[in-house]
């Protein structure tokens, strides 16, 4: 189910530097704070190393001389220390906490814009469910590395590095034993970052696959009850919980594996360096104080060294969030600019010159949808267009407010190039109405008014209300401003339609494309809605997908569609009586319609 986009995972040129880098412009407004607390952090991690010079003193000092009041001044000196380490680590958490969520809420709101902006053939193809975990799971990724390996990397990277350092000045060749594995290590760190990031990436996308089918088993709900298949759904949905499982516990298995290691190696190393210590404190080389000092140093170091494991695993995450995130913002949403068109104004109007169209993912061999589509639909003219089913009628409607774009020819409105047009005007221009009427929660005026400039009121709404027949509006609980629900499934599919189309005429369009509006109504409210419509479609320029005669009927003209071309053009009397296809398709309801 994985989006066919998907970058695959593992791939040469693979970089979590690379990637993580790109979340750079994000975190550019906040960096003052976020180096305030890497500083902040490292100067507590450093704290934290003062403590064995502390107990040195302690032991070769007090405790040798068994001066008890130096005891409790070295113990007020570790209770400071601890405080002052204490409220450091605080302070780093105070400054990260505000600006990460800022970051993590502007790449959210980039992404949802960039998705407005994105052609459809782009949703056509991503599963919804793989846009939604890149904007929730992925972002709060990202968010959680901004927020703790990114500072703890460096924080422990210079937190070992001092407490090497302190440890070869007290004794070196303690320190070397102790230095011992770090070959080994760097080489376990680069062969579990390789194997991580596949297995991390595969995680990610499953939860987008498994996202996608909880929304689409949500959605469809009805469906799922109306044919008995909760049980084949939730298998499905418990096969998918089980390979996700089976993923998430191999990136379980690759943790434990580094973190044996991690683990194990410095321990090893600690122990060595002990009883070399004791040996050198008892042939009187060492002192006690310094052998307890480089100990407790060795020990102060263990949770830095121990944590580059999960820090590790969170950075790859991160970066494969971070990827999945760049996917989407990388592709190229509608053009904002227009192109020149060569000629001044034309014949006005909707017309359609040697248009062309092939879906974006199609092979370049296969036919094209549609292929040399020419038609003119004159100012003030209503034209139908009839096909069988397939054939490419909702296509061609889509091409006109540029939901997609022509692969060759043009259309023109009133003359002029619609891809010379900002895609603003154009669909202001144009309005769409949708066979399948698409409701968002949010009030019934809210939705119609959708369609409308900013400036319309209760009036346009009325009007539109009346046009579209669906004053029942009026009497619903909360009257216009009752929530219609997600997916306006609260209300009847006739009064979804009558809403949609109520949407398309509100703003008194200039080019009307109606998708075969009137298919869900009844036979009596469609006569009502018929007679209203009428009066619009005198005032506007139209293009009407229609099934019926009744539909065909407020069109002046109808045009057929057959095997992706225009093949007749004429009034409804006219094709019957000349064309044997448009007659065969009219058929079922035409005897009715007489």
């Amino acid at each position: 189910m994985s989006t066919p986009d998907a970058v695959t995972p593992g791939r040469a040129d693979h970089s979590t530097v690379r990637s993580l880098l790109r979340l750079w412009p994000y975190v550019r407004p906040v960096r003052t704070r976020l180096f305030s607390a890497a500083f902040v952090a490292v100067l507590a991690s450093c704290t934290g190393l003062v403590f064995p010079l502390v107990l040195k003193w302690m032991v070769d000092g007090p405790v040798a001389e068994r001066d008890v009041a130096g005891i409790w001044l070295g113990a007020l000196y570790l209770l400071l220390l601890g405080v002052a380490e204490a409220v450091l680590f605080g302070l780093r958490r105070w400054l990260v906490a505000r600006p990460l969520s800022g970051v993590e809420a502007d790449m959210r709101a980039d992404l949802y814009r960039h998705l407005q902006r994105l052609p459809v053939a782009f949703h056509d193809r991503w599963a919804s469910g793989q846009l939604l975990s890149r904007g929730t799971t992925d972002l709060m990724l990202v968010r959680q590395f901004l927020a703790f390996p990114l500072t703890f990397l460096l924080v422990n990277s210079v937190t070992i590095l001092v407490g090497v350092m302190i440890m070869l000045a007290q004794e070196w060749t303690l320190g070397l034993v102790l230095l011992a594995p770090a070959v080994p290590l760097m080489a376990v760190c680069w062969l579990f970052e390789r194997h991580y990031s596949l297995v991390a990436r595969r995680a990610q996308d499953q939860v987008g696959d498994l996202t996608t089918v909880v929304e689409e088993s949500v959605l469809g709900i009805r469906i799922i009850k109306g044919f008995g298949r909760h049980r084949s759904q939730a298998l499905a949905f418990r096969e998918l919980s089980r390979t996700l499982r089976g993923t998430e516990l191999a990136k379980a298995r690759l943790l434990a594996a580094i973190l044996t290691v991690i683990v194990t190696l410095p321990e090893l190393a600690i122990g060595a360096a002990l009883v070399l210590g004791t040996v050198q404190v008892a042939d009187g080389r060492l002192s006690a104080g310094t052998l307890v000092a480089f100990l407790s140093t060795a020990l102060a170091l263990r949770w830095p060294v121990e944590s580059i494991g999960f820090l590790l695993a969170m950075s790859q995450e991160a970066a494969t969030a971070t990827e999945r995130y760049f996917e989407v913002m990388d592709e190229q949403p509608e053009s904002t600019a227009t192109s020149a068109v060569a000629g001044g104004k034309g014949e006005g109007g909707l017309r359609f010159h040697g248009v062309r169209f092939r879906y974006p993912d199609a092979p370049a061999d296969s036919p094209p949808v549609l292929d040399r589509i020419d038609l003119h639909i004159r100012p003030g003219e209503s034209m139908a267009l009839v096909g069988a089913t397939g054939t490419g009628k909702t296509t061609l409607t889509a091409l006109v407010p540029r939901l997609h774009e022509v692969t060759a020819g043009r259309i023109t409105l009133d003359g002029e190039d619609i891809t010379a047009m900002p895609r603003e005007e154009l669909r202001a221009r144009v309005a769409v109405a949708f066979e399948e009427p698409t409701l968002f929660s949010a009030g019934v005026g809210e939705n119609v008014l959708m369609g409308a400039p900013d400036t319309a009121g209760e009036a346009d709404l009325d009007r539109a209300l009346a046009v579209a027949q669906a004053d029942f509006a009026h009497a619903l609980p909360q009257g216009t401003r009752t929530q219609v629900g997600e997916q306006g499934l609260s209300l009847s599919g006739g009064q979804r339609q009558r809403l949609a189309l109520a949407r398309a005429v509100v703003g008194r369009p200039g080019f009307l494309v109606l998708d075969d509006p009137l298919s869900a109504l009844d036979v009596h409210t469609e006569a009502a809605v018929e007679a209203a419509l009428r009066r619009v479609l005198a005032e506007t320029t139209a293009l009407i997908v229609a099934h019926r005669p009744s539909t065909v009927l407020l069109a002046d003209r109808v045009a057929l569609l057959s095997g992706g071309r225009i093949t007749a053009v004429g009034t409804h009397h006219e094709l019957l009586r000349s064309n044997a296809e448009y007659a065969h398709l009219m058929s079922g309801d035409e005897e009715a319609d007489r």
